[in-house]
């Protein structure tokens, strides 16, 4: 028997050809897929613009302090002094971030796993105006010393509020410019324990001390204190969603610390000169080397012998 060899083809094609039905799905692709163009969140004209406007509004606030410094005596200066020279460090801080100066970029890579495909990465950065952390290591320790003889805390207690207050400031810098998740958060849990032991400075040893001059003082401590606690804790709140997981872009992280460095510093000033001008309780009266400088009183005399040289 004869076997036509094209007939057996025909026969078997279907066996030969890949067809509709032999095809395999594959799933578990990303629906997705990241740029390999990082994404950078940076500030835009509207957070310049903020900027600059708190720019102005502290250096009103500073002009407007050292005025009032001058319309009382060299002994009462002291809080006029301190509260003039916070406005002046975050006047310089404002002025850098909105030139453009006082900021760099964190960069950091999200990666998302696949189960039957390779992983895919994403190049993030973040613009991060290191100048805030400056400006908040100088001002926040004078803030805290307003408080701290408006209550009339003793040396060791302000020393330990101060220190306790620049760790918190570092570890916070720190954390905003890591590039590790567990690294960030662990910077940020140590900025927070350290908040809190100056609260408790504030809120326990402060309150009692305050108390013990007179309710007047007692009363007004107690209402600008727990003030400027208040604000004081809603700063990292912001950092949380902000520099920390990135949920809020760098234009809402302006307008909202802009807000809490108005309140914290230029309502704080005047709120506490003005109160304190009419408060002869609250007064801290400095004389000697403050007021008169050295005088006879420590000055080198140059010619005399002493006796029995």
């Amino acid at each position: 028997m004869i076997v036509d060899p094209v007939e057996v083809l025909k026969k078997t094609s279907n066996l030969l050809v890949p067809t509709s039905s032999s095809h395999v799905a594959i799933t578990g692709l990303p629906t997705v897929l990241p740029t390999s163009t990082p994404i950078v969140i940076e500030a835009t004209h509207v957070g310049t613009s903020i900027l600059w406007v708190v720019f102005v509004l502290m250096l009103i606030s500073t002009i407007a302090f050292a005025a009032m410094a001058f319309r009382v005596p060299v002994e009462k200066r002291l809080f006029h002094i301190l509260t003039a020279s916070i406005t002046a460090f975050a006047t310089i801080s404002y002025y850098a971030m909105a030139s453009g100066d006082g900021n760099s970029f964190n960069h950091s890579v999200v990666v998302e796993k696949h189960q039957h495909v390779p992983d895919t990465k994403q190049d993030f950065s973040r613009q991060i105006f290191w100048a805030r952390y400056v400006d908040w290591s100088l001002t926040t320790p004078l803030l805290l010393l307003d408080l701290a003889f408006l209550a009339g805390l003793n040396g060791a207690q302000i020393l330990v509020a101060i220190i306790a207050d620049v760790v918190m400031i570092l570890t916070g810098l720190f954390a905003a410019l890591s590039t590790n998740e567990s690294q960030k958060w662990g910077y940020y849990a140590m900025a927070c324990v350290a908040f809190l032991l100056v609260i408790y400075q504030l809120a326990v040893h402060g309150r009692t001390m305050a108390q013990s001059k007179n309710s007047q003082t007692g009363n007004f401590f107690t209402a600008i204190g727990a003030f400027t606690l208040v604000i004081w804790t809603i700063y990292p709140i912001i950092w949380g969603i902000g520099e920390g997981s990135n949920t809020i872009n760098v234009d809402g992280e302006i307008l909202a610390y802009a807000i809490l460095d108005f309140l914290a510093k230029p309502v704080f000033g005047f709120w506490l000169l003005f109160t304190h001008g009419r408060m002869d309780s609250s007064h801290v009266r400095l004389d000697g080397f403050w007021s008169h400088g050295l005088a006879s009183e420590g000055s080198i005399r140059v010619g005399d012998d002493d006796e029995g040289a």
